[in-house]
């Protein structure tokens, strides 16, 4: 059975410049670097393979590189995170010696390095397809927010889960633990190949997740328990939030 090392494994980041609530958010500021440079050298400093950026404007491409960061041009009609990061897949591993594809979105600046590295555990399983993130969830408030993505999974072990289903709504039902999902996800390359070339699920547009798809087809996503969920930056409030501790690191 192959394992991820660093020759086998790469990191990519999507990062796309459109954004309806914070526009131009791949260049914001924080801490004296755009917030896409923050992210890369966050998966730099993991150490679990090397990093490549898949931007779709020349401004991006140009920030990346300018701080020492490998980026891609990728089409700026791309629907989703894992469609660019195949175009990206394509450009930067033409040979195709990657084996494991590691997503990290580029809107997670203060993501832990040790986070990103836990996203490649669940593959020491052969018959896992996709790994993603999962932490249990503290506040009350969270368990009935559409926004936050919650994964019912069958417990593994003490920290991991098969992934049963993705929801929106709360669940499961009754007495225990809820489960938030962290939407960062490493994937089998073929698992890659396959999970793209499949249209749109029935459940994956009625949730609007688009991980439903690779459950629909019957593929095998695993879910590591970690301690926190990164901060996203969708907002200008998230914004400062990340400024605020950036700065203060």
């Amino acid at each position: 059975m192959t394992i991820p090392t660093f020759d086998n494994t790469i990191v990519l980041i999507p990062a796309r410049m459109a954004s309806t609530r914070l526009p131009g958010k791949p260049l914001a500021d924080i801490a004296g670097l755009p917030m896409i440079v923050q992210v890369a050298k966050r998966a730099f400093e993991a150490g679990i393979g090397r990093v490549t950026v898949a931007v779709d404007h020349q401004d991006i491409f140009d920030a990346v590189r300018a701080h020492g960061f490998d980026a891609v041009m990728t089409k700026v009609t791309h629907q989703s995170g894992s469609d660019r990061i195949f175009e990206a897949l394509g450009h930067a591993d033409p040979e195709k010696r990657a084996e494991f594809i590691v997503n990290v979105q580029g809107d997670l600046p203060t993501i832990e390095p040790e986070t990103i590295r836990a996203s490649l555990r669940p593959l020491s399983e052969e018959a896992t397809d996709i790994a993603t993130l999962t932490v249990e969830i503290a506040h009350e408030d969270e368990k009935t927010n559409p926004n936050v993505v919650k994964i019912v999974g069958s417990a593994l072990s003490a920290s991991r889960m098969r992934a049963l289903y993705f929801t929106r709504a709360t669940a499961p039902y009754g007495n225990g633990p809820l489960y938030h999902h962290i939407g960062l996800y490493t994937y089998r390359r073929a698992a890659l190949e396959r999970f793209v070339s499949l249209p749109p699920s029935t459940l994956e547009k009625r949730e609007s997740l688009e991980q439903l798809r690779a459950l629909e087809a019957g593929m095998r996503i695993d879910a590591e328990i970690v301690d926190s969920v990164p901060l996203g930056v969708d907002t200008p409030a998230d914004l400062e939030r990340a400024r605020t501790i950036l700065g203060h690191k």
